[in-house]
């Protein structure tokens, strides 16, 4: 059985406490991500308000924004992306310096969205390398601290794995109930009671 011995050093004794150098950079890099937001689209209505105040994104210490690649880390791709913005995303891509992440925000940067044509990239993954994808259309506040939360865990580890936001209840828990009210919708008015609504007769004339 392996024994953890914890000794705590008092202010008025000596003392030193050891780490390995990468897990102390990781740690670091964890709690100052430097964003560049490269935003095209509607999305960046919601990046604003992750970044203001109510929802205060400071306090996972990415809130100071670098508007030139060489003096940030982490790319925002916020919103759609065109055929003719993709040269000018991945050389802004390429003058960062690293070690670099980027964020997918919303579904647009992410797969394209629905712009289905020839003047819209289906995805940024297609120039640059993704960390982390955030679904939405367009994703809460909510869901891009989810985002930087999932950043920071993949920072320490030294994961370079795409990640994923997930939402916060799982369609798929909930397939099988849709299913059966679908099949028993013949009159709608049968949905009613199972739905917990309460039908109200019209008055009499």
């Amino acid at each position: 059985m392996e024994v953890t011995r914890t000794q705590t050093v008092h202010g008025n004794e000596q003392g030193f406490a050891t780490t390995r150098f990468d897990v102390l950079l990781a740690w670091a890099r964890k709690y100052s991500m430097f964003m560049y937001p490269f935003a095209t689209a509607c999305c960046a209505m919601e990046f604003f308000a992750a970044a203001g105040p109510r929802f205060d994104v400071a306090r996972f210490g990415a809130e100071i924004g670098r508007f030139s690649p060489r003096q940030a880390d982490v790319l925002w791709v916020i919103g759609t992306i065109s055929q003719r913005n993709a040269p000018v995303l991945k050389r802004i891509y390429e003058q960062m310096m690293s070690p670099k992440w980027v964020f997918a925000f919303g579904t647009c940067a992410a797969s394209g969205g629905f712009y289905d044509n020839y003047a819209t990239l289906p995805g940024v993954d297609k120039i640059v390398p993704v960390d982390i994808y955030l679904p939405g259309c367009p994703p809460r506040p909510e869901a891009v601290l989810d985002g930087v939360l999932l950043l920071q865990d993949k920072i320490a580890s030294g994961d370079k794995g795409p990640g994923f936001v997930k939402p916060r209840t799982d369609p798929a828990q909930q397939v099988a109930e849709l299913v059966r009210l679908r099949r028993s919708a013949a009159d709608p008015r049968d949905l009613m009671p199972r739905l917990g609504v309460t039908r109200s007769e019209p008055p009499a004339t």
